[in-house]
Order: structure tokens, then sequence, then C-alpha cells
């Protein structure tokens, strides 16, 4: 049994603390919060606000802000034991060295009270110590999750490419929705397509999936869309994709 605390109670923390308590092989003995408000999620575990008040565990897994990682690994009253952060951004020596440091970096978008699988997820992960790679191994197969040998800066890499794939993509769909409502045009009609062009990089690259005006140097319909939009801002990023993808296939 793998014995863990985890510290935080935002978003990532609840749905790690779901995932390892449904998990015979790991037991979350203690979450931290330094507000007891944000704690009333953990019903079925000890809580504390006081990091002085931490128990033993073999993992503490640090799932807050990057920006408030430093701060609680340095204020962490023990010496000596595996902390990791997840964060996909962070280096693992933003972590204080007077502990066994390591990274445990779920690769996906988590929204509060969207249930996930954890088998569909890769773990990123990174030690210092090749002891403690095993023990964060062992938590990654255990929640049934593929896991990677991935350094700080591989991840750094890893995680700007996670913004382009999901937010952007994310925001890309957000102005279509507007587009689609300014029209009176149902946004659910664009869905297959949305589907098809996600499904399509499982057997091409996204270089040989690649469709549409841009790619075919189609400058009359790319003419008709600018004059289509309403707002410089979808002007511009429309302007500035176009050039991209354009350049990219030499046109």
């Amino acid at each position: 049994m793998i014995k863990m605390v985890i510290l935080g109670a935002g978003n990532l923390a609840q749905h790690l603390y779901t995932v390892f308590q449904a998990t015979e092989s790991l037991e979350v003995v203690q979450v931290y919060n330094r507000s007891q408000r944000a704690l009333s999620y953990f019903d079925s575990v000890q809580t504390t606000t006081s990091l002085k008040q931490l128990v033993e565990a073999d993992v503490y897994v640090i799932a807050v802000a990057d920006d408030a990682i430093p701060t609680i690994a340095n204020k962490l009253p023990f010496t000596d034991r595996l902390v990791v952060h997840t964060s996909g951004s962070a280096s693992m020596h933003v972590l204080h060295k007077k502990n066994r440091r390591g990274v445990f970096y779920p690769l996906q978008t988590f929204t509060k009270g969207i249930k996930v699988d954890f088998s569909t997820i890769p773990i990123c992960l990174e030690t210092g110590e090749k002891p403690d790679f095993k023990i964060l191994k062992a938590v990654a197969d255990a929640i049934g999750s593929d896991s990677y040998k991935i350094s700080s800066e591989q991840r750094r890499a890893l995680h700007v490419s996670a913004v382009f794939v999901n937010n952007f993509s994310n925001h890309m769909y957000r102005i279509a929705h507007e587009i689609c409502e300014g029209n009176n045009v149902p946004f659910e009609i664009l869905n297959p397509l949305i589907q098809e062009t996600a499904h399509k990089i499982n057997t091409l690259t996204p270089y040989m999936a690649q469709t549409g005006p841009a790619k075919r140097g189609d400058e009359k319909t790319i003419n008709d869309h600018l004059e289509k939009l309403d707002k410089d801002i979808h002007k511009e990023i429309y302007t500035l994709l176009t050039q991209s993808i354009a350049k990219t296939y030499g046109r």
C-alpha cells in the first residue's frame, strides 16, 4: 500500500484524490489546504490547514498553482521524503532540495465536476533518484495510466504543445460558436467536423491531415471569409493562421 498526502484542494487535487482513493494499492491518508472551506470535498479522509500537522506518507503530492509550489515545498516541516508536484511547466527543481524531488504530471485537461478516465491519461514522471521513479511508476500503474519518463525541459515543450492542441483549439471553437450564434446557425452542425478532425490524427500526421483554402492557396475564398468576419480580432487571427498554413505548404 502506497500512502499519499495531497497538498491542495483545487480541481486537479480533487480528481487525483478520487482516483487514488478508488485504487486498492493506494491510500490518501491526508489532504492539506490553507483554507478549511475548500477541504469540504474531502469528507472521508483526514484534513488539515497546517503544514506542521502533516502525517507520514510515502509520497507528498503538491497540486496547486505553479507560483505556489515553491512556497509550500519550502515550508514542509520534514526532510528526505518524496515530494512531487503536478505541474506541466514548472521544473522539478522548484521543489526544495531538503526532500527527494519528483514530478507526477497528468497530461490532460481537467474540469471540476467532469469525471475523467485515468486509464486514458498519460502521466509524465521525473525524479532525482531511481528508487523514487519506481514508486511514481507504481502509482501510475495502479490507476491504469501509461507513464513516460520525461525531463523538465521535455515537459515544458509538451506543455506548450498542449496549450496549442487544447487551449488554443478550444478558443477556436469559441470563436466559431460566436460566429454561428451571430448568424443564427446551430453550432452543433460543426460537431461531426470537429470529431473527424480530431480522429484523423490517429492515422495521419497533422501535416498530412491539413485541408482548407489556405493550403490550397484559394485567395477568393480567403477574402470572402475575411469580408464575412465582423470583429477585427477575428480577422487578425484568421489572417495569421492563414499565413502560417500557407507558408508551411509553400503557398
